[in-house]
């Protein structure tokens, strides 16, 4: 079932809203998408082929895309309200990884999370340009910017997930 939550599921998902909103155009560009794909792969792969390497690709897409996106966002402090003004809110929440270009092509550009808080309708490839700019205004007002490697961010994802496995087991062994 959950190998199974991206490329189907969402999938059938997407195209319904796409139906039910009556996005035409999107849904013309979303099936172009499946014709291109099936047309290129059957003639090598077959069809169960074609499904098999589309399946796996959106599959391996899921787990790349679930670390990328929680990296920077599962080993915050995002309890609960602290009485924090807008920014010192958004900042409690995220932190960047710190910027190369293997970080920035493997995210995405979305290593500069903090950036994309405080400005979400900037275009990614921007976030470098003012990231030094966020950075002196946390300094003047005493804010913490928070930065990682990716291997620290990767370790502090399982380092999270097994405290939250320890509370999880902790509260099923001792009802």
């Amino acid at each position: 079932g959950p190998p199974l939550l991206i490329p189907l599921y969402f999938t059938v998902q997407i195209m319904k809203t796409m139906i039910t909103r009556r996005h035409w155009v999107d849904l013309a560009w979303s099936l172009s998408y499946y014709f291109r794909f099936f047309y290129t792969y059957i003639p090598f792969f077959g069809v169960f082929g074609a499904i098999a390497l589309m399946n796996a690709v959106r599959f391996l897409e899921s787990h790349w895309f679930v670390w990328v996106t929680q990296m920077n966002h599962i080993p915050m402090e995002i309890d609960h309200e602290k009485h924090r003004n807008w920014l010192e809110s958004q900042l409690a929440a995220t932190c960047n990884i710190e910027q190369s270009f293997f970080n920035d092509w493997f995210s995405g550009h979305l290593n500069f999370q903090i950036e994309h808080h405080l400005f979400p309708t900037m275009p990614r490839h921007n976030f470098c340009k003012i990231a030094p700019l966020v950075r002196s205004l946390c300094k003047k007002y005493n804010v913490n910017y928070e930065e990682k490697t990716l291997y620290g961010a990767m370790r502090d994802i399982v380092g999270s997930l097994r405290k939250s496995g320890d509370l999880w087991l902790d509260a099923y062994l001792h009802k």
